[in-house]
């Protein structure tokens, strides 16, 4: 049963701004082992930072693929999802090719999906799909949990944080009554009290990605509400 007291372990500690430093990435490190969070989502480029800076301490190390559109190449994300998990990620958050699904290519899409799917689970690694529900209908988000829920993905997720909106209860509750109950739901984008983190693990997710994961765990917060990218 969901308590509050065991909020940090559901959440992703994230910083995917591109003029992100590496002292803010080992910073973010901390922060993480600190709180006891789920994990850092951290962009490719400081995947061996992570790696090293979280070495045995319990967190895991999570990057992005094919971010934040989603239309690259299969060979592409191929080659991006092997590399960071050759160099310590543990988890791999790739952006469903909404070009292809939006044009009704939804073989393409599984495939996609079912081929990084196939890589992390071949190294113990984790598989989250972000759909982009602000891009989509609830038509759509059911098609789009059907084909991740078929290509063996561990986890769907709601938003990368650069579309125009993030994560909502209603697309989390549509999510959780199209997915098996074996697969996870990642809320992600715009989540920066405590009152909203709470209220999207209730509605059904099983991962928050937030920037700002420290103020999650303040209760009442009015956390500032700058954009936040995840």
């Amino acid at each position: 049963m969901f308590s509050t007291d065991n909020l940090a372990a559901r959440i992703d500690h994230t910083l995917l701004k591109p003029d992100a430093t590496r002292a803010q990435i080992e910073q973010l490190c901390s922060e993480a082992v600190a709180a006891g969070f789920a994990s850092v989502c951290v962009p490719p480029h400081y995947v061996p930072v992570a790696a090293a800076a979280l070495h045995s301490s319990g967190v895991a190390v999570c990057t992005v693929i094919g971010f934040p559109l989603g239309y690259n190449t299969p060979a592409a994300k191929q080659a991006e999802a092997e590399e960071a998990l050759r160099h310590g990620a543990t988890e791999l958050d790739m952006v469903l090719n909404n070009a292809a699904f939006r044009s009704g290519d939804f073989a393409a899409v599984q495939r996609d999906i079912q081929q990084l799917a196939d890589i992390c689970h071949h190294q113990g690694a984790l598989l989250k799909v972000i759909i982009e529900t602000a891009l989509l209908t609830p038509e759509d988000i059911a098609k789009a949990c059907e084909l991740c829920a078929a290509a063996g993905a561990d986890f769907v997720k709601t938003s990368t944080g650069f579309a125009s909106r993030g994560a909502s209860v209603e697309d989390v509750r549509l999510m959780r009554s199209q997915l098996p109950a074996h697969i996870r739901i990642k809320a992600a984008g715009g989540i920066r009290t405590h009152a909203q983190a709470v209220a999207l693990v209730q509605a059904g997710a099983d991962r928050l990605g937030a920037s700002a994961g420290l103020a999650l765990l303040t209760l009442d917060n009015d956390a500032a509400h700058e954009p936040t990218a995840y």
